[in-house]
């Protein structure tokens, strides 16, 4: 990778009182991830206290970003930047590189720039050596590495408030006013699930010198207890559940299973139960979550039904298919050495600021939550996952469940069967952005789509980006 050489003394200085972020200086990467592609990024603090100021070295981490110039002919300037913030947490901006298509095309004659937020892809990690690009596992935890870097920041749990959600904001920020100073350009920031709340976190530092925002599958309000994360399973039961009555108005997918979709799944989970070697051919063992993991990709989605009446029959042939399906839909988003989750990353901001379980409902078990799932057609294995905990949290600032007081235009694209950011949440979050009037929030609303309409319905979000970027009303789309 290429990075910014070590900041002058001068600059320092000036990072000591506030963060005067300079552009970036790119020149072509290095690896081979994506040809073409010019790569930079910021040295930032390791922290910032409540105004914004560094606390310590000014340039402890280092925030990458990867540029992709425009698509314009040669001496041409381009239309304007579009910066991409990757969803997570704990997520590069990696998720975007096979994407570029559909993006050129939304925005035509626009430069990208990715950057992975810190802790993530090429960025600072929490655990330096284990998540190393050059460890046995790369950056991703394998065998031994799990425990060393856990230990590791057990031994200093002051360390976990470095990667909060407000410090990556902070960086953010510094990195769209840095590049915002080198022309005049058109300015626009995207971002997908985590991504969106990201954003309204650095929203709430100051403005942006931005044109507008698209979030693309926007987060619930951080304090409303019916959407934080310990309640995935129960938004992903009542999309799955939405998806089997959708087949019984079917005429074609009822004719096909001659019963209500839902009295066949359970049928199934029955035999399932009786016999272990019907759950010995589904992935994880655990087919309330496989299925749930379905619903993410549309064209596995729409097999639920088929995979059911074959899972009764005792077949395999649907199944095969299905797991084909899946493989395919995971390949598309491609895979770099940047690309594996940060999981240190993911349970510290998870447990700090988006589970809500501990101040609910403290001491809640294993056992508590099989009795919780037990009548759920559709889980997933999150709520499970937080329980376990074992790493740091940080404590809640003062931005915590609040919103921006000042927001430039924005977009929302919200998908109805969508079962990780439910739409209805999206819907009160833009119920509570526009009441706040800080500023001007649209939302196009795409029926039958998943999470991230940018992968799952793009010809939706072209539609979509073209007219906001054009300054249009927000229309709806369907899948």
């Amino acid at each position: 990778m290429t990075f910014l050489p070590r900041l002058t003394l001068l600059a320092t200085l000036l990072a000591a009182t506030s963060l005067h972020a300079e552009p970036m200086f790119f020149t072509p990467c290095s690896d081979t991830a994506a040809p073409g592609s010019l790569c930079s990024g910021l040295n930032v603090p390791g922290s910032y206290d409540a105004q914004g100021r560094a606390v310590g070295e000014a340039d402890a981490m280092h925030v990458f970003v990867r540029k992709f110039a425009a698509d314009v002919p040669a001496g041409k300037p381009a239309k304007g930047t579009v910066w991409l913030v990757a969803g997570g947490p704990g997520e590069s901006g990696a998720s975007f590189y096979r994407l570029l298509p559909t993006l050129r095309r939304s925005f035509p004659g626009f430069e990208f720039l990715i950057p992975d937020h810190r802790g993530t892809g090429h960025s600072s990690r929490l655990c330096k050596v284990e998540e190393s690009e050059h460890s046995p596992g790369g950056r991703a935890l394998a065998g031994a590495e799990w425990a060393s870097c856990f230990a590791g920041i057990n031994r200093m749990p002051e360390y976990a408030a470095q990667f909060s959600i407000t410090t990556a904001a902070r960086d953010l920020k510094a990195l769209i006013e840095g590049e915002r100073s080198k022309n005049k350009a058109p300015v626009y920031v995207y971002s997908v699930s985590y991504g969106t709340q990201l954003v309204l976190r650095t929203l709430q530092l100051g403005p942006l010198p931005v044109q507008g925002v698209i979030f693309d599958s926007l987060v619930p309000p951080q304090t409303d207890a019916r959407w934080d994360l310990s309640q995935r399973s129960q938004v992903v039961n009542q999309v799955g559940m939405q998806v089997l009555s959708n087949c019984d108005a079917d005429p074609a997918c009822h004719a096909a299973l001659g019963e209500p979709a839902a009295s066949l799944y359970r049928r199934v989970l029955d035999k399932a139960q009786a016999d272990p070697a019907v759950l010995a051919k589904i992935p994880g063992k655990n087919l309330k979550n496989f299925l749930g993991g379905m619903l993410d990709v549309p064209a596995a989605r729409a097999r639920i039904p088929y995979l059911l009446r074959e899972l009764d029959q005792g077949k395999d042939d649907e199944l095969a298919a299905v797991r084909a399906t899946l493989t395919q839909a995971a390949a598309g988003l491609g895979s770099y050495p940047q690309s594996p989750l940060s999981i240190p990353l993911v349970s510290i901001i998870s447990n700090s600021e988006n589970n809500l379980q501990p101040s609910l409902r403290p001491n809640w078990t294993a056992t508590d939550l099989d009795r919780e799932e037990a009548d759920l057609l559709f889980t997933s294995p999150l709520p499970r996952i937080l329980l376990g905990g074992g790493l740091p949290t940080y404590a809640r600032d003062s931005y915590f469940g609040a919103l921006p007081a000042k927001v430039p235009p924005m977009l929302v694209l919200q998908g109805t069967l969508d079962p990780k950011t439910p739409y209805a949440g999206a819907q009160a979050q833009v119920q509570a952005l526009t009441q706040s009037k800080a500023g001007k929030v649209a939302l196009s609303t795409v029926h039958n789509a998943p999470h991230f309409i940018l992968w799952t319905a793009p010809a939706c979000f072209e539609q979509a980006s073209a007219r906001f970027i054009a300054g249009k009303t927000a229309q709806d789309c369907t899948l």
